[in-house]
């Protein structure tokens, strides 16, 4: 069993303790992995501080080297990282590698930019400088779904930044983050990036932490508000990248088997196990018959299983605890609509869900309302476009939503009403490093990607100059 160990002020560290990392296709022990206690946080703390002081000193061009040499190493070992992805998170092998490519593409996006500081007014009296600068440390707070995509995602921009950074994957999926730290521990200085490991006791220290300047955070709303309350006391920066319930809304002027893979694609997504799936689907009455029929097709197609298995298009879900909660989303369904797809988990090791859809199923239902987080669809009926926008947005959250429609004006005029930080048209899901996203209401707070997102690892200083007093050029 391949051992793994975590990175403190560039050396790779055994922890306080172990745990197990679990196989979600079957429930075997794939690791174990190291978990650190509050002194070995304290101590990355202090390691990172002292590197950001000299890392800050180096030129943009400078710190984008090391991210390429970073993002190189990753390539090198794509098929390793790739394997380690399936075991520990369930995704099938040949997804598990995009997310190696995907991950290698946002760090290198980042590896390529730069801020340049802006003059507001230059003339005779004077000159308003607007500067950005570093935070100093920083702490990445990993999810599971995308493990070692979202560390890179956080690494690249925060160093890029002039930051040194603390990386916490999730307890199930740390080997990816850990697999990352053995390279990042030959290419980096020691303290810029550090990765910790924990048994979920460790985010309270981090998120209080005085010597911490900013948590960026993914993952769920309840521990979003928790990192929030306690970060108040030492009012750090915060990104929050929490839940969502993304509703799409399917005009009545669609073929339905045009916009059924799309559709179908959206949602189930590695398992459903995305934060900006799409999960609540309102359907024309007129087109609602065919387009259920469609996408249950697609769903009953679907082979689920063990991501290393030939012919496995979906994993399983990812922990035993998230596995229980969609169950009971199924039953949630079972007991107030019609199961056409899946509905029926094997009674047997692991957390493999079939792809579920449900129909003749209306709001004020939980799978509904709710954030399942998992392989489960709600379509629901809807006669009136303006009462069904309202349906829509009837939520707490605002990660995401989209419009189908042929008529594109007319979709434009519907997304335009739509309360979410970003909403497609025709089409769910579609991001890339270089588009901002931004979420609304309770699905979190600040900016990820873009260049406001790059901005969100910076502090903007304004620099006022008074003329009035300088020594005249002769």
């Amino acid at each position: 069993m391949t051992q793994y160990k975590m990175l403190i002020d560039g050396e790779l560290r055994d922890g306080v303790a172990s745990i197990d990392v679990v196989n979600p296709a079957d429930e075997s022990v794939v690791a174990q992995c190291p978990v650190a206690d509050e002194a070995m946080l304290n101590q990355a703390v202090e390691s990172a501080h002292k590197a950001y002081l000299s890392w800050r000193k180096l030129s943009f061009s400078e710190r984008g080297a090391y991210i390429k040499k970073l993002t190189t190493a990753v390539e090198e070992n794509a098929e390793a990282f790739a394997r380690i992805l399936t075991q520990e998170q369930g995704k099938p092998l040949a997804q598990a590698r995009d997310e190696v490519m995907f991950s290698q593409l946002f760090a290198n996006h980042f590896a390529e930019c730069e801020i340049e500081n802006k003059v507001l007014s230059d003339d005779d009296n004077g000159r308003i400088e607007v500067l950005r600068e570093p935070l100093g440390v920083v702490a990445g707070i990993c999810p599971w779904n995308f493990p070692l995509l979202i560390s890179l995602y956080k690494i690249a921009p925060a160093v890029m930044a002039g930051n040194s950074i603390i990386i916490k994957p999730a307890p199930t999926t740390p080997l990816s983050s850990l697999k990352l730290a053995e390279l990042i521990a030959d290419i980096f200085p020691p303290g810029v990036v550090n990765v910790l490991c924990d048994n979920n006791d460790l985010g309270p220290a981090i998120s209080s932490h005085p010597g911490i300047a900013k948590v960026s955070f993914t993952g769920s709303t309840p521990t979003g508000k928790k990192i929030m309350a306690s970060a108040a006391d030492t009012l750090k920066r915060l990104t929050l990248e929490l839940g969502g319930n993304d509703a799409a809304i399917v005009l009545d002027d669609v073929d339905p088997k045009q916009v059924a893979e799309g559709i179908f694609g959206a949602a189930f997504l590695n398992s459903g196990q995305v934060c900006i799936a799409l999960k609540r689907l309102y359907v024309h009455e007129s087109i609602y018959d065919e387009l259920c029929e469609e996408i249950g097709k697609l769903a009953s197609a679907a082979v689920v299983g063990n991501g290393l298995d030939e012919g496995v298009q979906f994993g399983p879900v990812q922990n035993r605890m998230q596995f229980d909660k969609v169950c009971s989303y199924i039953d949630n369904a079972k007991a107030n609509g019609r199961i056409i797809a899946g509905g029926e988990v094997p009674d047997a090791p692991g957390f493999v869900v079939p792809l579920t859809v449900v129909r003749d199923i209306e709001d004020g239902a939980a799978v509904v309302d709710e954030e399942p987080f998992g392989p489960i669809l709600p379509i629901v009926r809807y006669r009136d476009l303006e009462d069904v926008i309202k349906r829509a947005n009837n939520s707490d959250y605002g990660l995401g939503g989209s419009v189908w429609s042929s008529n594109l004006d007319r979709a434009r005029e519907v997304a335009g009403q739509i309360d979410s930080g970003t909403v497609w048209i025709n089409q769910h899901c579609a991001f890339g490093p270089h588009i901002p996203f931004a979420p609304a209401k309770e699905s979190g707070l600040g900016v990820e990607w873009g260049e406001e997102g790059f901005h969100e690892f910076t502090a903007m200083k304004v620099v006022n100059i008074s003329k009035a007093y300088s020594n005249p050029v002769h």
